[in-house]
């Protein structure tokens, strides 16, 4: 392997592990041993386990933003429509993943907040692009009167995200799709609607 495939190796392996059992949980053996790779190698690319961790948020962030690319910011579509289609694109992806792990940065914001200044400050900063790009396109919504005037779209994405990232929480719990379809459901019967 060369030195960029070696390390993007580490990285993926890693990040899987990551997503299915925390980061505190995954130890650094069990990222060398599923990335086939000795313990040199590990150090050769990351100084530390919190180096590495760092370079998963960048993996996680680069997967989320080619979800939101292909649906939330695809301009082939009216607005409210790609907003539906990045929700069903999660939820048809956890579904396959049989409602286990959930958000990888949701995870990551729940387990490391309180505990890496680094780690809270690096899954802000994914979670804000997050809802910028939620804001991008409810503010294309407004524009064109798909929703209401009075809805501000910075704090209504937010709200979205907030309120989606608890359904994920809960649908880990019930092992169920449930609290999706429940979230999306008052979001666009209730809260984006507009009233006659």
């Amino acid at each position: 392997m060369g030195k960029e495939t070696t390390r993007a190796t580490i990285i993926r392996e890693g990040a899987r592990l990551i997503h299915k059992k925390g980061f505190n949980a995954t130890g650094l053996s069990d990222i060398i041993t599923a990335a086939g790779v000795p313990k040199g190698s590990f150090y050769f690319y990351f100084k530390s386990k919190e180096e590495f961790g760092l370079a998963v948020i960048d993996h996680y962030a680069e997967a989320i933003t080619a979800m939101i690319q292909a649906s939330v910011e695809d301009a082939g579509r009216p607005p409210l429509h790609r907003l539906s289609a990045f929700m069903d694109g999660f939820a048809s992806l956890f579904e396959k993943m049989g409602h286990t792990r959930g958000c990888p940065i949701g995870n990551l914001m729940q387990e490391m907040s309180d505990l890496n200044e680094a780690f809270r400050n690096k899954v802000g900063k994914v979670y804000a692009r997050m809802a910028e790009a939620i804001t991008r396109c409810l503010a294309e919504a407004k524009d064109s009167g798909d929703i209401t005037e009075e809805l501000d779209p910075a704090q209504t994405a937010q709200f979205i995200l907030d309120s989606w990232e608890g359904a994920i929480m809960h649908m880990k719990l019930v092992k169920d799709n449930a609290p999706l379809t429940l979230c999306k459901r008052m979001v666009f019967d209730h809260i984006l609607k507009r009233q006659s």
